[in-house]
């Protein structure tokens, strides 16, 4: 889609850089939302994953499509949050480049369900450099940003420096000041950003916005409400290593206690694994246990 043609993001048409050709794969067009963006850290906390799958999940439910950058972390559960109702992932390469090899079955998820975009040609596989000018498109056809977690110099607070000079709306989840990846979000508030603990927070604050930005009548509902492994398989992994899998958990992990059992279906290991390396890695001092079946890291 060329800039100037009817199905080219709105919003993202009237900013002075925008791509004057965009690639797209999937549902065009959900590009014209209205959209909201969720981003964050790819080393993301279970508590950091689950709030942005059900922040996503509830904006969609409202008719918002979401958009993010398809990376690990608070990406791939804001997409996972949204596929049902309309999610829209910008890529740094090109639109038929899988980049992590990880999402690969999200990748095709979106392609049928929802939306994969792309300024670069084909075929071109990204690269350090893309990601900042691919989070000014994040920002560009979003009405408003939201920013979950993230260190203080992390893309996702590039995401939001581009939002505030486009005039977008910035949102941002606060967290424990003993965890690195809140010193983004809580940076922003101090800023002025919005406080948000969940999806109301951003239709409050957007409400004159999306009143103006309804649904073009071309856009219906997705097919399929969940992601089909078998409509995009994906490598088949191999067994985690003790310290892989040690590792996974400890990235999942902060200051705020999180539920084992979501420890157990994020990293999708059996509980009894779970349990083990849990076990382990407290008398090694690494975590702390707390009533109700809670963990954080000491």
């Amino acid at each position: 889609m060329c800039r100037g043609e009817p199905l080219y993001p709105a919003l993202l048409a009237e900013l002075e850089d925008a791509p004057p050709v965009l690639s797209v794969l999937g549902r065009a067009e959900l590009v014209n939302g209205p959209v909201v963006a969720i981003v964050g850290a790819r080393n993301a906390s279970a508590n950091g994953r689950r709030l942005a799958r059900e922040i996503a999940a509830g904006v969609g439910e409202a008719g918002v499509v979401v958009a993010s950058g398809m990376a690990r972390g608070i990406d791939a559960a804001a997409h996972l949050g949204s596929l049902a109702s309309g999610s829209v992932a910008v890529v740094a390469g090109g639109v038929d480049i899988v980049y992590p090899e990880e999402n690969r079955a999200l990748y095709g998820a979106l392609t049928q369900q929802g939306a994969v975009v792309a300024e670069l040609p084909l075929g071109i596989e990204p690269q350090a450099r893309h990601f900042p000018r691919r989070n000014r498109i994040i920002s560009g056809m979003a009405l408003g940003v939201v920013v979950v977690e993230g260190a203080a110099k992390s893309g996702s607070l590039i995401t939001a420096r581009f939002a505030l000079e486009q005039g977008r709306e910035v949102f941002a989840v606060p967290g424990s000041p003993l965890d690195p990846r809140a010193r983004g979000p809580n940076d922003l508030l101090r800023q002025g950003a919005t406080l948000t603990e969940n999806a109301a927070d951003i239709l409050t604050q957007l409400g004159p916005l999306l009143q103006h930005r309804a649904p073009r009548s071309g856009i219906a509902p997705a097919r399929q409400t969940v992601l089909s492994l078998a409509a995009a398989p994906a490598p088949e992994p191999g067994p985690l290593s003790e310290a892989d899998a040690g590792s996974l958990i400890l990235e999942r992990l902060g200051a705020t206690p999180v539920a084992v059992d979501e420890l157990v279906r994020q990293c999708q290991m059996s509980a009894s694994a779970v349990a083990t390396l849990l076990l382990e890695l407290e008398l090694a001092g690494r975590i702390e246990r707390h009533p109700g079946n809670l963990v954080s890291l000491r």
